[in-house]
């Protein structure tokens, strides 16, 4: 059921519902455009919208021009009383902004930049928080990654080392061990890293499974053992980590496209939406070692690229609320709200 879209004036390429409580309408989106010709330049944009499902609207109550930016995420809420965006630019740069303005519901909303570090003169293409929400980390285009602490309003490097050969597409915190990073790349590998050790120590790393490169990198929050990967080579594949130095691909499925984001829904179990890019949407049950496709939406033009389900508590009012979901596209650089048609209740 789709409820509202709106056309940004960049490239889309992510999308974010902000996961602190009050703020769960609060919908952050990102673009990056290549700009062509003797002197090329990366440009993008950060943008904050407020979505109103009774009325149909989302409606943009903030936005900035930027360098490209390739990634963006919330903190965790834990311990933090405001929220915090993380964004992964093409300049190299990790950038922390607060969401500010919020006093009078969000119609006043913006983001200040707190802080900013240079990582590399490489592009930042990917981070993610640890769940303390102290720690992100970043993959580069050369292949490298790094650990980079959040302490007092200011970033430090606290590790940098080249992790794969290519261009490192995802890096993913596990969130029931926060000191094991996993890593995603277009030399087709998976890989995990101890940060207790220095430099981090390699746990392990699949090269055979994946036929071409690796784009995201999920763990559940639901049960501690099972890590997803999506791959150009269009499957989506459920790990079992229970032994952690040789984990087993316990089964895939076939999208129909290179599966370029997974997001796991924080309240239903094995509820996974997933950014196919030459195919659409997908909402995918996953149950022991099947994995089913439940839905398709497809109402987007160009490359399928970013992802979110609205975070938020289970609806207790007595009336069958069906998941929010936002996606967007690249070239048609457009974003879309919508609902699931088939039968998932929250």
């Amino acid at each position: 059921m789709d409820i509202a879209h709106c056309y940004l004036e960049g490239n889309a390429d992510a999308v974010e519902f902000c996961s602190h409580d009050s703020y769960h309408n609060v919908l952050a989106a990102s673009t990056y455009t290549l700009q062509e010709g003797d002197r090329p330049s990366r440009q993008g944009s950060i943008s904050l919208f407020d979505v109103d499902v009774n009325a149909g609207h989302l409606h943009m109550i903030y936005s900035e021009k930027t360098s490209g930016i390739f990634d963006i995420k919330w903190n965790p809420p834990r311990g933090h009383a405001s929220p915090f965006l993380a964004q992964a630019d093409a300049d190299g740069y990790l950038r922390i902004k607060m969401l500010e303005g919020c006093c009078n519901g969000v119609e006043g909303a913006y983001l200040k930049e707190v802080t900013n570090e240079k990582i590399s003169d490489s592009m930042c293409l990917f981070l993610d928080w640890n769940p303390s929400a102290t720690s992100i980390t970043v993959g580069l285009s050369d292949g490298s990654l790094s650990i980079v602490s959040l302490l007092e309003s200011k970033l430090e490097i606290q590790e940098h080392w080249k992790a794969h050969d290519f261009e490192l597409w995802t890096t993913s915190f596990d969130i029931h061990h926060p000191n094991l990073v996993y890593t995603g790349s277009d030399d087709c590998k998976l890989s995990c890293w101890d940060l207790r050790d220095s430099p981090p120590n390699l746990v392990f790393q699949s090269s055979k499974v994946h036929k071409m490169g690796v784009c995201c990198i999920e763990k559940s929050p639901h049960d501690p053992n099972i890590l997803l990967t999506g791959s150009y080579d269009e499957f989506l594949r459920v790990w079992d980590l229970r032994s952690i130095s040789e984990p087993v691909n316990e089964t895939s499925i076939s999208l129909g496209g290179g599966v370029w984001r997974v997001k796991h829904h924080l309240l239903i179990p094995g509820l996974v939406l997933a950014a196919c890019m030459h195919n659409g949407f997908a909402i995918v049950a996953i149950k022991g070692d099947k994995a089913e496709v439940l839905e398709t939406y497809k109402k987007h033009d160009s490359l399928a690229y970013g992802a979110d389900w609205q975070k938020g508590e289970a609806n207790h009012s007595g009336k069958e609320t069906k998941p929010l979901v936002a996606t967007c596209s690249f070239y048609d650089k457009l974003i879309r709200v919508w609902r699931p048609g088939n039968d998932i209740i929250l």
